[in-house]
């Protein structure tokens, strides 16, 4: 499904390229496209390169934690839930600890560790299936965990807002929980459904029950502060959540008597050896997005929904930021432009701007996720994952637009 996918980029890129200089006379759109391929591969490279600092340094961090026992205690309160969604996992198996501890990140905000753990996660997973070049059913419902996971500290979103000049840059918060939470809900739904598992399990509900009953809370607490408290209050839980979780490792690891410096270099040489067996994966799907962009398809697709939308008497304001929305599952780096380009263009506390920022929260960036973890196992088929995946980011974008009539309509 992502070689079809992949293709049909370059091609549909290619056409309108075509389209542009024999029908509309610009001569310069293919010099325009090979640029951006050329600028891609660059970025590709120092994406990949840019990430062995941080897998050495987590995935050194995960070996002690490993070794002292913190995962293998910590993986016990989800594995109830987990071994039910992802039955083909055993319980006690070193991919549940992998699993709880990127899910945690996540939850938290933590990219830059989420991304190692997630890592070490699909390697576990990929020990229990002999089919080494195919996704399992386990790392399918994964994926999709991840390219639609709850996020309760959107900082980097706060930061835009502000350099934006936006009066109040959190009063996204409460929207972004909401959309990314629909995003979460709807990934988890629909693999399930594919895969037959059955959510009505008790364990499973209890589980859901108080997950959810927890992100509620949260969502009800930072909604009583001001904005300044809560961009302060958000950055700082998160920071100090990962630095003591660092703390935490390091202490168990001595207090287990174990050579905890030893144990942190073995860790921390699989890094290097990871970083760099994603760059070709990285490499194909980045390039083919940034044809798609160069080519001038991705505004031919969105003056064709404005058109859609116009011509049924809806509201088109969120037209507007219906590129963010197309771009976010492709290129994080050209979500963020195009946010940031909104946010300039109709400006911060617009409707469009808002609504931008709401997007660049509610989902991961789909395909950048599936080229970094298929890459760092070497899996070239990835089954019904794309259409899973998509089908979570359809429901958090379409569930950010409702929140964001809601909030700034």
């Amino acid at each position: 499904m992502l070689h079809k996918i992949w293709l049909g980029f370059i091609f549909s890129a290619f056409i309108a390229t075509s389209y542009s200089v024999f029908v509309q006379g610009d001569l310069g759109s293919y010099q325009q496209v090979m640029q951006a391929v050329t600028d891609m591969a660059r970025t590709s490279v120092n994406i990949a390169l840019g990430l062995i600092g941080l897998l050495a340094f987590w995935l050194g961090v995960f070996k002690v934690a490993e070794n002292a026992g913190l995962i293998d205690k910590f993986s016990r309160v989800l594995a109830p839930f987990l071994c039910r969604i992802m039955p083909e996992i055993p319980k006690n198996h070193p991919a549940i600890g992998s699993i709880t501890m990127n899910m945690s990140a996540n939850l938290l905000g933590l990219d830059n560790a989420a991304t190692p753990f997630g890592i070490k996660a699909m390697q576990d997973m990929q020990t229990l299936t002999s089919k080494k070049d195919t996704l399992t059913d386990a790392q399918i419902l994964f994926l999709v965990l991840n390219t639609s996971s709850v996020t309760l500290f959107p900082i980097a979103v706060f930061l835009y807002r502000a350099e934006q000049g936006a009066a109040a840059p959190t009063d996204v918060f409460i929207p972004i929980l909401l959309a990314t939470s629909a995003s979460t809900l709807a990934g988890l739904f629909v693999t399930c459904a594919v895969q037959k598992v059955n959510l009505f399990n008790r364990v499973i509900v209890a589980y859901l029950v108080v997950i959810f009953g927890v992100l509620a809370a949260v969502i009800l607490y930072f909604s009583t502060l001001v904005a300044e408290q809560l961009a302060e209050q958000s950055s700082l839980i998160a920071n100090f959540a990962l630095f003591s979780f660092i703390v935490i490792v390091l202490l168990a690891g001595f207090l287990r008597k174990q050579n905890t410096y030893e144990l942190f270099v073995e860790g921390a040489k699989q890094g290097f050896d990871v970083a760099v067996s994603i760059i070709p994966y990285l490499l194909a799907m980045l390039v083919a997005i940034a044809m798609l962009r160069a080519s001038g398809v991705m505004d031919a697709v969105t003056d064709g929904v404005a058109y859609l939308v116009a011509s049924v008497g809806m509201d088109t304001r969120f037209v507007d930021a219906i590129p963010n929305a197309l771009m976010k599952p492709l290129s994080g780096s050209g979500a963020r432009a195009l946010m940031i380009e909104t946010m300039q263009f109709h400006g911060a506390d617009s409707f469009a701007g808002r609504l931008a920022s709401v997007l660049q929260g509610s989902t991961e960036t789909t395909f950048y996720v599936l080229a970094v973890y298929l890459g760092a196992v070497g899996v070239k088929h990835s089954r019904y994952a794309v259409g899973c995946c998509l089908a979570a980011d359809l429901a958090g974008i379409t569930a950010a637009i409702f929140v964001s009539y809601w909030f700034f309509g």
